[in-house]
C-alpha cells in the first residue's frame, strides 16, 4: 500500500477544492497532506487538509471525519477553526484557518541546540503562559465532551504575531458519549500518552492533563529524562513498569530556574494513577496561576520570550 510520504501532490496545485484553490503544499502528516489555499468566496488564504482515497481504510476515514467534526464543534481562540468538509473523486478534505507560525516542537528543538546549556530550555514564565492557554482550551473541550488524546508539541502551533498557542490535529479526539469501538486500537503518541490510554480506550480529561504535563516537562527541561528505549513499544512497556519512577530526573534537577513548588505541580500532572492527577485541566491551570501570582523570589528569572515576542 502506498504511503503519504511516497506520493507526489504537485499536480494538485491550482486545482479547486470546495470553495478554494490550492496554492502550495505546506506540510505532510502521517495520513494526510496540508495545502495553503485561496478561498475565493471570502478572498482569504486558508489551509486545506487532504486524505487521498488510495490510502483510505475505514479506520482512517473515521479518524479524518472525527478530526473535522471535533474541531468544527468546538469554538475557542486556541483551537483551530474548521470551515468546510467535503470530498472529491480522489480525496477527502476539510478546510481550516491558516496559522502563520511554527509548532511548539520547533521552539523546543531550537532551544535545545543553544550553545549555552542554561539556554537549552524555554523560559519558565513563557512555558507556563503557553501551557495556561492550552489548558484553558482543553478544559473547554473536555467540558464539551471531547478528549483530545494526542496533545504534543507538534500539535501546538504558535501564531507568529500574537504568540497564541493553537491546538490542532483532533484526529484521535474522542467524545465521552462516542459509541465507536476502538478498544483494540492504541491511539495517541507513546511519548505523551497517559498510562490509562495504553491499557484502555476509556479515558477522560485526565489523559489530556497527563499529556500537557509531559509537554510542560519537556519545555522546562529541554527534553524528557526517560530511561533508554529503542522503540515505541518498549517505551509503553517502560511506562507501565516504572509508573511514577518513569522520569529519571525531576524538572528542578534539570533546570535551576524551576523551584520545588513548580516541580510539585508538574509531577502531580504526571501521576501514573489518574486518581492522583489533577481531576481537570482547569484544576491544573489553577495551580499554575496561583504559582505565577506568588511574589517572585530575588533570584527568580525574568520573563522570557519565544521567537523574539513577549507573551502577555
Amino acid at each position: 500500500m502506498a504511503s503519504i510520504k511516497s506520493m507526489n501532490f504537485d499536480h494538485l496545485v491550482g486545482q479547486t477544492v470546495g470553495t478554494s484553490r490550492l496554492l502550495k503544499k505546506l506540510d505532510n502528516g502521517a495520513m494526510s497532506v496540508v495545502f495553503v489555499a485561496f478561498q475565493k468566496t471570502l478572498k482569504r488564504q486558508i489551509a486545506v487538509k487532504i486524505l487521498p482515497k488510495v490510502l483510505l481504510t475505514p479506520r482512517m476515514a473515521e479518524l479524518f471525519q472525527q478530526e473535522a467534526e471535533a474541531a468544527a464543534f468546538l469554538s475557542h481562540p486556541c483551537i483551530i477553526p474548521v470551515y468546510e468538509v467535503g470530498q472529491t473523486d480522489d480525496f477527502l478534505f476539510f478546510t481550516m484557518q491558516l496559522i502563520k507560525g511554527k509548532s511548539l516542537s520547533y521552539y523546543i528543538h531550537k532551544a535545545r541546540r543553544h550553545i549555552l546549556p542554561s539556554k537549552r530550555m524555554l523560559p519558565v514564565k513563557t512555558s507556563l503562559t503557553i501551557v495556561l492557554k492550552i489548558l484553558d482550551a482543553l478544559d473547554y473541550a473536555n467540558r464539551m465532551g471531547i478528549v483530545h488524546r494526542d496533545i504534543k508539541p507538534r500539535n501546538i502551533l504558535i501564531e507568529s504575531h500574537s504568540q497564541r498557542p493553537i491546538i490542532t490535529d483532533f484526529g484521535v479526539a474522542r467524545s465521552y458519549s462516542s459509541s465507536s469501538n476502538d478498544s483494540r486500537i492504541l491511539v495517541g503518541t507513546p511519548t505523551y500518552m497517559a498510562p490509562e490510554q495504553i491499557v484502555s480506550s476509556i479515558v477522560d480529561g485526565r489523559a489530556d492533563v497527563y499529556a500537557t504535563g509531559v509537554m510542560l516537562m519537556e519545555m522546562l527541561c529541554g527534553g524528557l529524562p526517560y530511561p533508554p528505549y529503542d522503540s515505541a513499544v518498549k517505551l509503553l512497556k517502560i511506562k507501565l513498569r516504572l509508573q511514577d519512577r518513569l522520569f529519571s530526573k525531576t524538572p528542578s534537577q534539570v533546570n535551576p530556574a524551576v523551584d520545588g513548588d513548580l516541580n510539585d505541580i508538574v509531577l502531580k500532572a504526571l501521576a501514573y494513577n489518574a486518581e492522583r492527577r489533577y481531576p481537570t485541566c482547569r484544576d491544573f491551570a489553577n495551580d499554575i496561576e496561583a504559582y505565577l501570582q506568588r511574589p517572585r523570589k530575588p533570584n527568580a528569572p525574568a520573563e522570557g520570550k519565544i521567537d523574539g515576542a513577549k507573551h502577555t
